[in-house]
């Protein structure tokens, strides 16, 4: 899935996070130009404020993202993809 041509949405965002087992805040790419300007870090996000966020703004998400089944990585660095693939 190309997040920047075909974000997201909602839903999709929150399975996504589930699958990775981590805070859809986990997922904000925070040294993008565009999220300071944003400054969402005057205070802490909620994980609705996160989602709704990078539903409005899929740039600021870390990718690649990828899936198999239940689970999901982020392949940054590129050998978390191996333990995807290696189970």
């Amino acid at each position: 899935m190309n997040y920047i041509n075909a974000p997201p949405g909602e839903k999709k965002l929150r399975e996504l996070v589930a699958k990775l087992r981590v805070a859809p805040r986990d997922l904000i790419r925070t040294k993008e130009p565009l999220y300071r300007e944003l400054n969402p870090d005057r205070r802490e996000l909620s994980d609705d404020e996160a989602v709704a966020l990078l539903v409005a703004h899929p740039e600021l998400m870390q990718r690649p993202i990828a899936e198999r089944g239940a689970r999901a990585v982020v392949c940054r660095p590129l050998e978390n993809l191996k333990t995807l693939l290696g189970d």
